[in-house]
């Protein structure tokens, strides 16, 4: 099996990110009955390669193949918690073939890392409540469930003109 490096994302890897973008988009969308019709984007990945409070990692086969990626985003915490500052975790991805390889749990790791080496020390994600193999990994990773975003449609939708 190939080495897996973890790295910080380039510009240069942004066609394969657009396309892991899509691949999240996918397999979020039976989740998530109030998604607009594709074309649909969730991320301004050049931000996110560039911006100095976001930390977006890709996992990388010794033959040059992106496989996984996932953001790490500082942001500031509700006023009334202990914690200042949070890191927000978002655009976890591995390509279906190299799932349950760990390459997740490696790339969580060093978002911790990135994480604590910036003064955090909570970090935080959303997940469908309906994604069993998600949340699982996540637990793995030391993540617990916290708190159940609830929704409900109602009236008949505006015309986006989409």
């Amino acid at each position: 099996m190939d080495k897996i490096t973890i790295r910080k994302a380039r510009p240069d890897d942004l066609d394969t990110l657009l396309q892991f973008e899509q691949g999240v988009i996918g397999a979020e969308r039976p989740y998530d009955p109030t998604l607009r019709p594709d074309p649909l984007h969730y991320y301004d990945i050049p931000e996110l390669i560039s911006a100095d409070h976001i930390e977006l990692l890709v996992a990388e086969l010794e033959s040059g193949q992106l496989i996984g990626c996932g953001y790490a985003r500082i942001e500031q915490s509700k006023h009334y918690l202990r914690h200042l500052r949070q890191s927000y975790l978002g655009f976890m991805y591995v390509l279906p073939e190299h799932r349950g390889k760990g390459v997740n749990q490696r790339i969580i790791a060093a978002l911790k890392d990135w994480s604590v080496e910036k003064g955090i020390t909570e970090m935080r994600l959303d997940v469908y409540t309906e994604n069993a193999s998600a949340i699982k990994a996540y637990e793995k990773a030391g993540f617990t469930p916290y708190m159940v975003d609830m929704r409900i449609g109602i009236g008949k939708e505006p015309h986006l003109g989409i």
